[in-house]
């Protein structure tokens, strides 16, 4: 079972959902329709609208749009990506709060140093960004590169963090 709900942040509406093995996807600037169809598509059954299974994610997302949490501990569920795909985002997840990462680096990180391309095509099919911190990953030169969400979405992401950086005003959860 797919469960669901939604989250207005400062970024706009997320959907969320979870699967019995985790955090599913999140969808940025979506409504419900929308992530109901997405999430139908991508799991080939009903997804149910229920406000205490994603409590817990929907509760870090908070404290993270707040500047209360650099880290977010949720079991992920990567059983829709690609062996490949799972490494390179199992990598993004490691980048710390307010750092950030070239694709070049994440290809190096799975062993696959002339892979960056691939790289970028793993964070564009990301089904858990922000948990999934792909926003952190820029290309060699320190350009934004692309991102799913746009990239002024990926620009306030990392001013977030910039601006939310020291642990004095942020503690680690």
């Amino acid at each position: 079972m797919i469960a669901y709900d939604l989250l207005d942040t400062p970024i706009g509406r997320l959907g969320i959902a979870v699967s019995s093995n985790g955090l599913y996807r999140i969808e940025l600037r979506t409504d419900e329709a929308r992530f109901v169809s997405i999430l139908r598509q991508s799991c080939g059954q009903e997804p149910v609208r229920s406000i205490p299974a994603v409590a817990e994610a929907k509760q870090q997302l908070q404290e993270y749009f707040a500047g209360q949490r650099r880290h977010f501990d949720l079991v992920v569920d990567l059983e829709q990506v690609t062996p490949f795909q799972r490494d390179v985002l199992i990598a993004c997840r490691r980048i710390p709060y307010g750092e950030t990462r070239s694709y070049a680096d994440l290809a190096r990180e799975v062993g696959k140093p002339k892979a960056f391309r691939a790289v970028g095509m793993a964070m564009a099919k990301n089904p858990i960004p922000i948990i999934i911190p792909c926003h952190r990953v820029l290309r060699s030169d320190n350009g934004l590169g692309g991102y799913g969400g746009g990239l002024d979405i990926k620009q306030w992401l990392l001013q977030h963090e910039a601006a939310h950086r020291d642990p004095a005003s942020c503690p680690s959860q």
